[in-house]
């Protein structure tokens, strides 16, 4: 395992083929049998994508992706639990990646779900209780700003779920404070397929 890129190229790389997708010129690298074979016994991907589990939010896809560029962890909501922070710890210490991104994205369920909970005082029954719960403290603070919007408040999420993984992971922290890794929150347009930075911890 060999990290080849520094948090700003790897960033730089999924912006590529963000624009690539956005133009609907995708080239759909490392997608191959030969791709496939080269990676029976090893992984080395550049990034890992933390995102929501919404079927719109593919993301592979809407970077313009193949097999073992990046690994990803997608809850819905891209809420964050013991799983969620041991995934993201393997893909910082063991497999050398220097790039976290937190993406978030347009018209989320969840966070609508959180924000009808807050609004009704009608709590869902089931583990999507527990979604909820771990969104409130982000609609919350969106709210303390004045923002009411599903949107901005999706973004205000996406930006406290960043810090939020820098302050429960010391591995992260620590990799961070280095300049070996760096946490960032992007934002995705389902409209018009464009992934856009909103928060960062780290050079990018």
């Amino acid at each position: 395992m060999t990290q080849q890129l520094t948090p700003a190229a790897a960033w730089l790389r999924l912006q590529e083929g963000n624009d690539r997708f956005v133009a609907s010129d995708v080239s759909h690298p490392n997608q191959d049998a030969s791709r496939r074979t080269a990676l029976v016994n090893d992984q080395n991907p550049f990034a890992v994508i933390f995102g929501c589990s919404d079927s719109r939010l593919a993301a592979e896809i809407i970077f313009d992706l193949g097999l073992g560029d990046v690994f990803v962890v997608r809850t819905a909501g891209q809420v964050i639990d013991d799983a969620v922070l041991g995934s993201l710890e393997y893909s910082v210490s063991v497999l050398g990646v220097p790039l976290i991104v937190v993406l978030g994205h347009d018209n989320c369920g969840a966070v609508t779900a959180t924000m009808n909970a807050i609004d009704t005082g009608v709590m869902p029954i089931g583990f999507l209780r527990d979604l909820v719960e771990r969104i409130t403290p982000s609609v919350l603070t969106a709210r303390r700003s004045g923002v009411t919007e599903v949107n901005a408040t999706v973004i205000e999420h996406t930006r406290q779920t960043s810090r939020r993984l820098v302050d429960s992971s010391r591995v992260i922290a620590d990799a961070v404070e280095r300049g070996n890794v760096a946490v960032i929150g992007v934002s995705y347009r389902l409209d018009e397929g464009k992934a856009v930075l909103v928060t960062g911890f780290g050079a990018v």
